[in-house]
């Protein structure tokens, strides 16, 4: 496989690899019905939670709980030099992305172990009030954030191309914008997630991401991009998306995912109309990396195809 050089001029990337071939985005975000995430200056090993100035022993105890909660655990940084040690406040973010069930609270807390009585089970399941309950110092953020993942520990695309795109949103849109440790999917870096959303984009640019930050305000998602919605399975997201194509749907809560079966996805938009979308796996060819550094491999690629209409509901 040859590979032609990115934008940063460093040959052999696996986004170079990823915008070569061609790979789709559709169906490639984390799963994940909601968000927790804690502010931890200082550097990031490839293992952030536990390789960070986070406790480890709590930061491996609540990403396991997180990920039995069906809730997504991260650490951000606010954009710029990262000191090894502040004493200073940790900001702490808590969404739902399920749709009707979307929201987003936040709070400073003065050590993340304060952390421990939130209750994960109320995040995954969307209950606002029994999560305000358990952490009263959250609150309502009325404003869309953005992460972008910044990780080199982790993968080297995202250093490479996720940092200089957080650097140019900090300019237009202060204090909404967050490094984060990992969102999976190097090769679509740089990658951001949109919370309360939960939606994730790749390949972005300082351009797009802020027209997806305007989206997300006005309660739109943008097209461009778009990897998925991390309310719904991948093939679910890839099915979902499908749709917004074929219909130009961007309101963000437009669309629901309500049926799967080995051929089909069935999603229904809130006016009634349906549609089923057959969402086929087949290995990637040819094979590539999945990260930086591994080798090449036949991944399993998502492709949706033409949604077939159905009755209205």
């Amino acid at each position: 496989m040859t590979a032609r050089l990115d934008a940063t001029g460093r040959p052999g990337l696996c986004s170079t690899f990823c915008r070569e071939l061609r790979e789709p985005l559709p169906g490639t975000a984390v799963v994940a019905s909601g968000w927790v995430l804690v502010e931890q200056p200082g550097p990031w090993g490839a293992k952030a939670p536990t390789q960070s100035h986070l406790d480890p022993e709590f930061g491996g105890a609540i990403d396991a709980a997180c990920k039995k909660a069906d809730v997504r655990f991260g650490l951000i940084r606010s954009p710029g030099r990262h000191p090894d040690r502040t004493e200073r406040s940790h900001q702490v973010y808590v969404a739902s992305t399920t749709p009707g069930r979307t929201w987003l609270l936040g709070c400073g807390v003065a050590d993340p172990l304060e952390l421990d009585g939130l209750d994960l089970e109320a995040v995954g399941r969307g209950d606002r009030d029994a999560v305000i309950e358990s952490l009263p110092a959250l609150t309502v953020v009325d404003e869309p954030v953005m992460l972008v993942c910044t990780n080199g520990k982790r993968d080297e695309c995202c250093a490479l191309l996720g940092r200089p795109l957080v650097k140019a949103l900090a300019a237009v849109a202060p204090g909404r914008v967050w490094e984060a440790n990992h969102l999976g999917g190097h090769r679509f870096a740089p990658t951001a997630t949109l919370l309360p959303a939960g939606t994730m984009h790749g390949h972005l640019t300082a351009q797009t991401a802020v027209a997806v930050l305007e989206a997300a305000a006005r309660g739109e998602t943008m097209l461009t991009g778009l990897r998925g919605r991390s309310t719904w399975t991948n093939r679910g997201q890839a099915a979902e998306i499908a749709v917004r194509r074929l219909i130009g749907e961007l309101a963000l809560d437009a669309l629901s995912v309500v049926g799967e079966d080995p051929g089909f996805v069935v999603v229904v938009h809130r006016d009634g109309r349906s549609w089923a979308v057959p969402v086929t796996t087949a290995p990637a060819d040819p094979p590539r990396p999945e990260s930086c550094g591994k080798e090449p491999f036949a991944m399993s690629i998502l492709h949706a195809g033409t949604p077939v209409p159905g009755e209205a509901r």
